[in-house]
């Protein structure tokens, strides 16, 4: 017998799950639960593939027989109002899954903020998947409600805080979410430019333009390269979110 026969097994199963080792989704979205077992089902089934920064993932209204997984990279998405204005309902980031819902069209843009990796499959074999493995379906739905909880607190935030208190509420949203991700980077990437975070909180680019240098001069936050953003003063911008503090 070839002695390398014994490590062939344990050679195939590496290779079948390292494409997953470093996997947004395998990390913190919805592959997280699952065994190498499970891997490889979801794996035949599912598309890799990688797109440029600024190239779009789908559009609204196109229809959504696909959801897609992302491995690494940021995702903004958006809608197109009556009056021509863009409005950015999120932004996603390694591990989210985007495209799934009930409706057969996709309800907004989804645009590649950096050069991004993805995992694509069809919604009806995700669905089968999900009822196959149901701590898969648990941990979508465990994304789901937290998805809805940001979501609400970011009405409130657009509803009735401050522009001062918008954007101190977004950076520390910005760190919370790759802080989720197992890593917080120093400095944070902040791909959005300022226009995207504008669209996203309500707010008109001067003011948000103007809030962030007001905060860069009072040292809470800098910004030492381009798209990078490392928060100096946590704490004051907490209670600038949550209304404690009212002026700066």
């Amino acid at each position: 017998m070839n002695p390398l026969d014994a490590t062939r097994p344990a050679l195939r199963e590496a290779t079948r799950t390292d494409p997953c080792v470093n996997c947004g989704s395998r990390l913190t979205g919805l592959c997280q639960p699952l065994d190498a077992a499970a891997l490889d089902d979801i794996s035949a089934d599912s598309e890799r593939f990688a797109q440029p920064a600024r190239s779009v993932l789908f559009r609204e209204g196109d229809q959504a027989s696909r959801a897609f997984s992302i491995s690494s990279g940021v995702v903004k998405l958006s809608r197109l109002l009556a009056d021509g204005k863009q409005q950015v309902v999120g932004f996603r980031f390694p591990g989210d899954i985007v495209g799934y819902g009930a409706a057969a069209t996709y309800p907004y843009d989804a645009e590649l903020l950096t050069s991004g990796a993805f995992c694509k499959i069809e919604r009806r074999r995700l669905d089968t998947l999900l009822r196959r493995y149901p701590v898969m379906e648990r941990r979508l739905l465990d994304m789901c409600l937290a998805e809805l909880a940001a979501t609400q607190e970011h009405l409130v935030t657009v509803g009735r805080r401050s522009a001062e208190a918008r954007v101190a509420s977004f950076l520390l949203g910005l760190e919370e979410a790759w802080r989720r991700r197992g890593a917080l980077p120093d400095p944070l990437p902040m791909p959005m430019t300022r226009s995207d975070i504008g669209d996203f909180l309500g707010l008109t680019l001067e003011t948000v333009s103007r809030t962030f240098t007001a905060f860069k001069k009072a040292k809470w936050v800098e910004e030492p390269a381009h798209q990078k953003l490392r928060i100096r003063d946590r704490q004051t911008l907490a209670d600038l979110a949550e209304g404690v503090v009212q002026e700066f």
